[in-house]
């Protein structure tokens, strides 16, 4: 199903994120003074959702927010953005945990990131039922998951397939639940130094030809200036080129690649045409200095 705004299910992490741009980061008890900061929404699932809207399309953000001030500031980011959050309640007996905070230090010298964070730590399980799950997805274009709260992301992928709604999973650092979720994937977007287990020290192409044999359609390999990959079959793979830009901050560019190519695929789009939305998409976010910076220069796509 396709409709004239397409519209996305997005299952996983919702942070506040808090970010420092500093020269250098420092060391062991010392001192910065940063040059700039942000408070933004964050998370893989999140930032995806936010591309998404950015370019047209309406998001569903399935998540944890907890009722606390750092969920206050995380809802009126989304809300901003044009991102609607479902952050279940149901049959939880007491409150909803803490937002979950993340801490980011960006070296405006080197491009190095450090980042704190407590993920979804304190509240692996989204209490969604599969009648709400199955009664969002009946009107999405596109599904993605980045692999927080595993048991609701293996169940809305098995309605996902039930209702023929496209999977696109974000595989950005290897979870436990990849290996339940890649064979369910109709794309599974993978970034240079994802590495299955037991394959920590495996070059890239091994690593990935272990993940390809998980079975999902179509699998990517993101390589920051390099050719995306996409593999969609046994042949060789296709290659996509990335625009060549200046990066001046590369936080979230994953997660812009993400939610390009969750909306083009949305469309009706190829995997192809979706990995080059997303790469002119993310090569638009390196350019510009903070979260949201950037999404005024973005360019919205024309149909596939």
């Amino acid at each position: 199903m396709t409709h004239s705004q397409p519209r996305g299910l997005f299952l996983g992490l919702a942070t506040l994120d808090v970010i420092q741009y500093v020269p250098r980061a420092p060391g062991p008890d010392a001192k910065a003074t940063s040059r700039a900061h942000a408070l933004a929404a964050g998370g893989p699932a999140t930032n995806a959702a936010i591309t998404f809207a950015a370019l047209g399309g309406v998001p569903l953000l399935v998540t944890s927010i907890g009722n606390d001030d750092a969920g206050n500031l995380l809802r009126s980011d989304l809300t901003e953005h044009g991102v609607a959050a479902l952050a279940p309640t149901v049959n939880r007996p007491t409150e909803p945990p803490p937002t979950p905070v993340s801490t980011i230090t960006a070296s405006t010298d080197t491009g190095e990131r450090l980042i704190v964070g407590s993920d979804a730590a304190a509240n692996p399980h989204l209490p969604v039922t599969d009648g709400q799950l199955e009664e969002v997805l009946t009107t999405a274009d596109v599904l993605l998951l980045d692999g927080h709260y595993p048991a609701t992301a293996i169940r809305a992928a098995c309605i996902a397939r039930a209702c023929n709604v496209p999977i696109v999973l974000d595989v950005g650092r290897w979870k436990p639940v990849f290996a339940d979720l890649i064979p369910l994937a109709d794309h599974a977007v993978c970034s240079e130094d994802v590495r299955p287990p037991g394959l920590e020290g495996a070059d890239h192409p091994r690593a990935l030809a272990a993940i390809r044999q998980l079975g999902a359609r179509h699998v990517l390999a993101t390589r920051g200036l390099a050719p995306v990959l996409i593999h969609n079959d046994d042949s060789n793979p296709r290659s996509i080129a990335v625009p060549a830009v200046e990066a001046v901050d590369t936080l979230g560019a994953g997660d812009a690649f993400h939610g390009a190519y969750a909306h083009a695929i949305a469309t009706g789009a190829t995997p192809e045409q979706a990995a080059e939305l997303g790469a002119r998409v993310a090569a638009t976010r390196v350019q510009h200095q903070g979260p949201r910076a950037w999404l005024a220069a973005l360019t919205l796509p024309t149909a596939p």
